[in-house]
């Protein structure tokens, strides 16, 4: 299940998700046959702040499925909704998003450009910082929860409780 939007921003950036200003959720997105697989850690710094945090956020009937910096969603979901970047600074996201039964691999480019792009569903990929393990595990046959699995092992940012969901 996603978390809904009346979750609210203030629970997202509550302080004990906040190091040095920004606060810091990096995690590993998977996709393979029609399942995205995700890990629920967020880390401050070094630090483990929750391993319990549901990182399918939904946003006027769209389902985000995020990994990055807390501390960027509302400007990430205001840059998707726009189709541009409305800060015009670096985001720290990474993206899987789920708009009208289309799926959608969207970032903030080092350069502070907004971008998406569809996903090809029938295609295993990964994002965020154990995404490299993810989608090797996958290539070698692993499936897109075991591919988090894999991530876990060697990733520190990713880790807590595995979540799908099917397309």
């Amino acid at each position: 299940m996603c978390r809904l939007s009346g979750l609210g921003l203030r629970n997202i950036t509550d302080e004990k998700y906040i190091d040095s200003g920004r606060a810091i959720i990096m995690t590993t997105l998977a996709l393979k046959d029609g399942i995205i697989a995700y890990d629920t850690r967020v880390c401050a710094g070094n630090t483990i702040s929750d391993d319990d945090f549901d990182k399918c956020i939904e946003r006027k009937g769209v389902k985000f499925f995020i990994a990055g910096s807390t501390s960027d969603f509302e400007d990430f979901f205001d840059s998707f909704f726009a189709n541009e970047n409305t800060t015009n600074r670096i985001l720290n996201i990474h993206a899987f998003v789920l708009q009208d039964d289309i799926l959608w691999e969207a970032s903030v480019s080092d350069d502070k450009l907004f971008w998406k792009t569809v996903m090809d569903t029938k295609k295993p990929a990964a994002g965020g910082t154990g995404s490299d393990h993810a989608l090797t595990a996958m290539d070698m046959g692993a499936t897109a929860k075991e591919a988090i699995k894999w991530a876990m092992k060697r990733d520190c940012k990713t880790g807590g409780k595995i979540r799908t969901y099917k397309l």
